[in-house]
């Protein structure tokens, strides 16, 4: 769910913006080709500047996750399918960890030691 940026998390708008959208994509909601709502829309949901929006999909469009087509809006290029096969076991994760008092921070900072030191 798109949702106003944290004005004071130190993590820049622009990357929050980035990552709420792509969550969107790993979530479903957004698909392949699916249109994004207008930049001003955008700039409302997320409560900041047009140019924080625009640098976003600039950015997103680097990575060729969106592409804009002129006059017409944001579409998103390519999906990242989370396999169904996966989703059960991270939501079996996060139960364990909640019932073992391990917050989300902390679950964070796990994955991704977990993440680099991992050969595979």
């Amino acid at each position: 769910m798109l949702q106003p940026v944290e004005k004071h998390s130190g993590v820049p708008a622009y990357v929050q913006i980035i990552h709420m959208i792509k969550k969107e994509i790993l979530m479903g909601y957004l698909t392949e080709s699916s249109r994004l709502p207008p930049v001003r829309e955008l700039a409302t949901i997320f409560e900041v500047n047009i140019n924080t929006v625009l640098k976003s999909l600039d950015k997103m469009a680097q990575e060729e996750i969106v592409q804009s087509e002129q006059g017409i809006g944001y579409f998103i290029r390519k999906t990242q399918d989370v396999n169904d096969e996966a989703m059960p076991v991270l939501r079996e994760t996060i139960r364990r960890l909640k019932t073992y008092g391990i917050g989300l921070e902390m679950t964070k900072l796990l994955i991704e030691e977990l993440w680099r030191t991992e050969n595979g």
